[in-house]
């Protein structure tokens, strides 16, 4: 696993220096969202403003649908070993297959920042809510490992894995999911956060430096975590035999 885990970071970088114009997306619209947040006061101190302004909550919303994108790009990057043409390519069926996932993901992110809670909904209130919320959240990750199979073989244009065919190929792979997900996040996202948290109250010149190094960190951020999931795929289509590339494109 070590050893997949130091190829997901290296491939991240080669990523970045082979295709930067996909790899900015991400970064800019975390640096946009930067400027906003600069704007309104938020490393101020002004952080009650700051969450409700209406600019910072799209430009939110936009950037989580960026950090889905690489779910097709950095993929398809990886499975092809570094193959830069397979990575940009608008493949039929896997820019099709790519796009329905896309949506449903897109759907979840909208109501997850813009919707009601599903105790609000409920009309459950106090620590019931709390556990409805854990609850949700937990159910929700485990969904999430049982279908990464899925989520990995659409991109790649492999239509043959549905649902129950993954939940059926990651069945027994749950927990080096699990380590791979940790491995691919973690460590940029305790960056990220300590980057934001060392912003605040700074003079406003470092508080650009800082917030301009975030958005890169950020733009590996949105590689590393689907690259891991297609490191947790590989592995479980390995050991159950089961093939992530359609036979069409093996090659």
């Amino acid at each position: 696993m070590w050893a997949d885990i130091r190829r997901l970071y290296r491939d991240s970088a080669a990523f970045a220096l082979a295709l930067p114009i996909l790899f900015s997306i991400p970064v800019i619209l975390e640096f946009a969202q930067h400027v906003v947040e600069i704007d309104l006061g938020l490393f101020d101190g002004n952080r009650v403003a700051a969450s409700l302004d209406q600019r910072r909550l799209t430009l939110g919303f936009a950037k989580t649908l960026a950090l889905i994108l690489p779910g097709y790009w950095f993929v398809r990057y990886m499975a092809w070993n570094r193959d830069e043409a397979r990575a940009k390519r608008v493949a039929w069926p896997a820019v099709g297959l790519f796009a329905f996932q896309f949506l449903i993901q897109a759907s979840f992110q909208w109501y997850a920042l813009f919707g009601p809670s599903i105790a609000t909904l409920m009309s459950i209130e106090g620590s019931a809510a709390n556990y409805l919320s854990v609850g949700t959240v937990a159910l929700a990750t485990i969904g999430g490992v049982y279908l990464t199979a899925l989520f990995v073989a659409w991109p790649l244009g492999n239509s043959s894995i549905g649902p129950l065919r993954s939940i059926a190929i990651m069945t027994g792979s749950f927990w080096r999911t699990i380590g791979y997900t940790i491995g691919g996040a973690v460590p940029l996202m305790a960056v990220h956060y300590a980057l934001n948290y060392g912003a605040m109250g700074q003079p406003r010149a470092i508080v650009w430096a800082i917030l301009g190094l975030d958005a890169l960190v950020v733009g590996f951020l949105a590689l590393t975590m689907v690259g891991a999931h297609y490191l947790a795929a590989r592995y479980a289509a390995a050991r159950t035999g089961v093939a992530l590339l359609p036979a069409a494109e093996s090659d």
